[in-house]
């Protein structure tokens, strides 16, 4: 199928929220909408992205463009399902099939990790960077690699998947403390999820309170709240350090919420050094530019005509999601 390249469509559909985009040549939104996730629907999830589709091209006329999803999990190179979703309506269905036979147009659906890490690396914060990693640091924790530009996923779909590898040097009693939803222990997302930094300073102090709230609390002097934020900084500094050993990003980009607190672009660098196996640091790291857009815009990039083809590794067999 024939289709045009502009402007680019994209869905990032979210464990809370589906937003829908469309992007000019130049980047710039002609459309922005979002609307509640279903939860625990799948039939309504996909009856919601095509009423945000359908209302998107009555404003600004898309026809039929290619769409770019991304979503909380990724496709499985064996069957083309949904798998490792974290919104679970998703797992096991093939929302690639789905959606293109509901909305009659090509959709290509990749990791939202992924799609921050392309959006970064087209146009945010990672643009004119070799290699990018990018980190979501929300509800859960993810990941996702762009090498020039182009997506990595790997020969089995799982390149830049970090939030369930266990944190580096964790401690005995960290371990005690850190079951993850994905039947694990000591997952990196079990601690650097802003639901894991809000459940360790609980732990500690008897004090619930969201991450942001123990953010402003540690900015007003707060001590229970600025060790409860250290501990966070040291442990997101550990965990980044084993990035750099193996991946040596150019620079790391975080999105997410936890992305917001500023204090953490100042001490993780500082924290991360004595475990990188290197005399000399240069990878840098930054919010994401473009914030909470980037998923979107991502998923945007996906629809291009152009759009150059994912990075695999060697041995692996092309697999188009």
């Amino acid at each position: 199928m024939r289709f045009p390249e502009w402007p680019r469509l994209g869905v990032d559909l979210g464990g809370t929220k589906i937003e829908i985009a469309a992007l000019d040549e130049r980047g710039a939104f002609l459309l922005r909408e979002r609307c509640p996730t279903p939860q625990g629907d799948y039939a309504a999830t996909l009856r919601a992205v095509a009423a945000l589709v359908t209302g998107a091209g009555k404003q600004v006329g898309l026809g039929v463009l290619a769409l770019g999803v991304g979503i909380p999990g990724s496709l499985s190179p064996l069957d083309g399902r949904v798998r490792n979703a974290n919104s679970t309506a998703l797992n096991g269905r093939p929302l690639k099939e789905d959606l293109q036979t509901l909305l009659g147009r090509p959709v290509r659906v990749e990791n939202d990790a992924n799609c921050l890490a392309l959006s970064e690396a087209t146009d945010g914060a990672g643009a004119g960077f070799d290699v990018v990693f990018a980190a979501i640091l929300g509800t859960g924790v993810g990941a996702g690699v762009a090498v020039r530009g182009q997506v990595l996923r790997g020969c089995n779909g799982v390149a830049g998947e970090w939030g369930h590898n266990p944190l580096p040097l964790i401690t005995p009693e960290e371990l005690a403390r850190a079951a993850c939803w994905c039947g694990r222990a000591g997952c990196i997302e079990s601690w650097l999820s802003g639901t894991g930094l809000a459940r360790d300073h609980a732990d500690i102090t008897g004090q619930a309170l969201d991450a942001q709230a123990i953010a402003a609390a540690a900015r007003t002097g707060d001590a229970p709240a600025q060790a409860s934020l250290a501990r966070y900084a040291q442990r997101l500094a550990r965990a980044l350090a084993g990035v750099i050993n193996l991946l040596d990003p150019s620079v790391i980009v975080l999105g997410g919420g936890m992305s917001n607190i500023a204090e953490l672009y100042e001490q993780v660098p500082r924290l991360w050094a004595p475990h990188i196996f290197s005399d000399s640091v240069r990878t840098l790291l930054r919010p994401a530019r473009h914030g909470d857009s980037s998923g979107v815009r991502g998923a945007a990039w996906l629809g291009a005509r152009h759009f150059p083809s994912p990075v695999y590794g060697r041995g692996a067999k092309p697999f188009n999601p």
